[in-house]
Parts: structure tokens; C-alpha cells; sequence
């Protein structure tokens, strides 16, 4: 089944983006071609687009907070007999009778540079720095470090965990270079230790190999090796008491979601 997928904002829509994706997420068999407006801020842009919607017939997603926009638009889909959902009006108008309060109507609201924001790109910035090893020196100023063997998604769950707004530096434990001292002597940064199965672990390494045009068997891949690579770390994340997250089955999201789990309950 093949659906044409509209969405509207007056932002940069990556609301709007991970909302359709959730959804899409509970279907099967779908071929989605997904058409993206960001930045609506005005009738003249919306025009456009109405065209665009009009030849590719499909679903439209909203989040525009103009009145005058939002009613142009539900009218012409009305009038193509096209559905035009307003995907965050069941959220506000809740906060609405909650807060005893109109929403503001402000477009990009969300993207406010405020201190929050600040705290983020900071985070970014430190992450990025403490990638695989780097800054030993600095470790305790992360908030999170993730400790694990080679591919084990240790920095993309960092990058995650950056854009959360938590500081992160990762470590790999390489069996023939144990990591340093100042490792182990750490206070202030939660250091949570990522694990994964053998062959999991061996298929990604053998992908990651060939993708870099390299030999595919080498004590890398050999699962052998990779069990007593698992068994070296497991050994180091038991010794310190660190919490384990087995990432096997977890994708980014969820292993950040875990983590950030651990991370709150020990700031309690």
C-alpha cells in the first residue's frame, strides 16, 4: 500500500516528524512518501504547497498555530476530500482546561534559546570532545560514561545522550590496553557499562569490516576472541559495581532511555 504523507509546520517539524514516525511505526506493508513543510509561516507559502498536496493526494499532518493558516488549509483539504489532522490539538487543548489557560499561539516555541538550550549545546560540544577515550583528564565532569568493548554503540548513544542535555564520554575496553586508573577513581559521572551477544557482535563487526573493504576474518570477528573480549568487560563492569545495559536487542532510543533512567534514579 503506497500513502502520501503531508507535513505542515511553522517551525522545523521535527515535532511533527517523530510524531508521524511513532504512528507509522504500528503498521506493516506501508510505502510511505513523505512530503516535508517546514517554515509555513505565511498564505503565500501555504499556496504552494496546496498545489503540491492537490497532485499527491495523501494524509496531512499539521502543527501551525496561525489561525488564519490552520483554516485555509482544513478547508481546501476539505473541499479535496483529504483528511488534515492538527497533531498536537488533543495535547494543548488538555494543558488548556488543566492551566485554566489559552496557548500563546507562538510558532517554534519549543526552539527558544534559553538556558536549557545553552546546557544542550554544551553537552554536544562535550560529547563530541570525549569520544572513544579522549579527555581522560575531564571525565569527571561528565554527567554519563559509557564503558564498553568495540562496537557496542557506545558513541552514538553518547551523541543520544548529548542531545538529551547530558554530558558523555565513552570509553573502549580493549583487552591487551586496560583503561586508566582514573577510570575507577571516578565520583561525580554515572559510568554504566554496555554489553551485547556474541554473534551480534561478530555480524557487526564483520559488516563494519567489509564496509571499510577489509578482510573479514581476523581475531576480530572470531567469536571466540569476542566472548572473552565480553567475559574481560563484564569482569571490569562486576569488579566496580557499574550498572549493565545489554544493548542486543535495545536500539539507540531505548538504550538512552534506560540509561537516563539510571542516571535519575541515582540523582535522587
Amino acid at each position: 500500500m503506497r500513502l502520501h504523507l503531508h507535513l505542515l509546520s511553522d517551525s522545523t517539524g521535527e515535532t511533527l516528524e517523530n510524531i508521524a514516525k511513532a504512528a507509522l511505526a504500528q503498521y506493516d506493508g506501508v510505502e510511505t512518501i513523505k512530503h516535508f513543510w517546514p517554515m509555513i509561516r505565511s498564505e503565500a507559502n501555504l499556496e504552494r504547497i496546496l498545489t503540491e498536496i492537490a497532485q499527491n493526494p495523501g494524509l496531512v499532518l499539521f502543527t501551525l498555530v496561525n489561525s488564519d493558516i490552520r483554516r485555509t488549509l482544513e478547508t481546501r483539504c476539505r473541499g479535496l476530500g483529504l483528511p488534515a489532522v492538527a497533531a498536537l490539538d488533543p495535547v494543548t487543548d488538555a494543558l488548556s482546561n488543566m492551566l485554566g489557560q489559552t496557548a500563546k499561539a507562538r510558532p517554534g516555541r519549543q526552539h527558544i534559546l534559553d538556558a536549557a538550550y545553552f546546557a544542550r549545546v554544551d553537552a554536544i560540544q562535550f560529547t563530541i570532545a570525549h569520544d572513544d577515550g579522549i579527555g581522560a583528564e575531564d571525565w569527571e565532569e561528565a554527567d554519563i560514561l559509557l564503558a564498553g568493548i568495540s562496537r557496542t554503540s557506545k558513541t552514538p548513544t553518547s551523541i543520544y545522550l548529548a542531545n538529551r542535555g547530558y554530558k558523555t564520554a565513552n570509553i573502549p575496553l580493549v583487552v591487551e590496553s586496560p583503561p586508566p586508573p582514573s577510570l575507577f577513581a571516578l565520583r561525580n559521572p554515572l559510568v554504566v557499562g554496555l554489553t551485547t551477544s556474541a554473534d551480534r557482535l561478530v555480524a557487526v563487526r564483520r559488516n563494519r569490516l567489509l564496509s571499510l573493504n577489509q578482510a573479514p576474518e581476523t581475531a576480530y570477528v572470531d567469536e571466540d576472541a569476542v566472548k572473552r573480549e565480553i567475559a574481560f568487560a563484564r569482569r571490569i563492569f562486576a569488579d566496580n559495581g557499574w550498572p549493565v545495559l545489554d544493548v542486543t536487542r535495545r536500539s539507540i532510543e531505548e538504550a538512552a532511555a534506560a540509561i537516563i533512567n539510571l542516571y535519575n534514579e541515582r540523582m535522587k
